[in-house]
């Protein structure tokens, strides 16, 4: 006879605000997978183009910059070629920025969900960020074939040791990005009117981030104070400066952009956790 092993499931009332439940996320990447895939499907669905839009997409509108930014309004690139300037520049944004939007509506986009059955909730942000690093990594399957040719005519030289820092930027970014949309998620819950900012919101910082005109090209004193206090530029910027060889690096603004990327962070758990509890009340 066999022993079989016994498995209890423990249902408590207490639940702490800072707990992140990894362990039972882990349990469930399985689910994270397909709620990526889900966010697929649901991109490109009943499209004539399907997923070649995420190769058309960045193109287009590095295209659109380059003839705006460059060709009318003469906004140079530091020497680099302007498209790849701006193919760089739009996938270090588009995953940002995908991080952000993708979380900003967890718990309203998802309350049938979340209703019904129930799962670790930080999954839902989790498959975000990685169906936008994805995205990324599709993105790049063009923007290295750029940087490959542009690299062999000699007008770009990478840093090639600073390109091992990748993966961290953009764990560095993801965090931030999903920080701060779970943050609006939770807010939204209670007030809806903030989902209409969102978009806004996000064109807004965009401009005030260096993705279409490098620092260089920056004279206003207050201008420059506000992209160092930006904390998606040094990001920006480090990526730049290890695929382009062209970046700006100010050690205030890298610890401003740690600093609030820890807070966020904090501040979002501990927010998310408490919304987690009651939200189906309020949605």
């Amino acid at each position: 006879m066999t022993n079989r092993e016994k498995h209890y499931i423990r249902i408590d009332s207490r639940h702490d605000l800072f707990d992140l439940k990894l362990k039972e996320v882990w349990r469930y990447r399985d689910l994270i997978w397909l709620f990526t895939k889900r966010s697929f499907q649901l991109s490109y669905k009943q499209t004539l183009l399907g997923p070649l839009w995420m190769f058309i997409s960045p193109i287009f509108s590095s295209v659109v910059y380059t003839i705006v930014f460059t060709d009318i309004a003469k906004i140079g690139t530091e020497g680099v070629p302007s498209i790849l300037f701006y193919m760089v520049s739009n996938a270090v944004w588009g995953f940002f920025s995908s991080s952000l939007t993708g979380n900003a509506s967890t718990f309203t986009a998802n309350a049938g969900i979340f209703g019904k059955v129930y799962f670790p909730r930080l999954v839902i942000p989790l498959s975000n960020v990685l169906s936008g690093m994805i995205r990324m990594g599709i993105h790049f399957i063009v923007t290295t074939a750029l940087l490959v040719y542009f690299t062999v005519q000699g007008a770009v030289t990478p840093h090639y040791w600073a390109i091992l820092l990748i993966p961290a930027v953009l764990i560095w970014l993801g965090i931030m990005g999903m920080s701060c949309g779970i943050i609006i998620s939770s807010l939204t819950t209670k007030y809806r009117d903030l989902s209409v900012f969102v978009g806004f919101g996000m064109s807004l910082w965009m401009y005030a981030t260096p993705i279409v005109y490098p620092i260089s090209q920056v004279s206003l004193p207050w201008l420059n104070t506000l992209l160092l206090i930006n904390p998606v530029t040094m990001p920006v910027e480090l990526f730049r400066f290890a695929l382009l060889g062209k970046g700006f690096f100010h050690p205030v603004s890298l610890v401003i952009s740690l600093a609030f990327t820890a807070f966020v962070t904090f501040f979002g758990i501990m927010l998310f956790n408490k919304v987690e509890r009651n939200f189906m009340d309020t949605v």
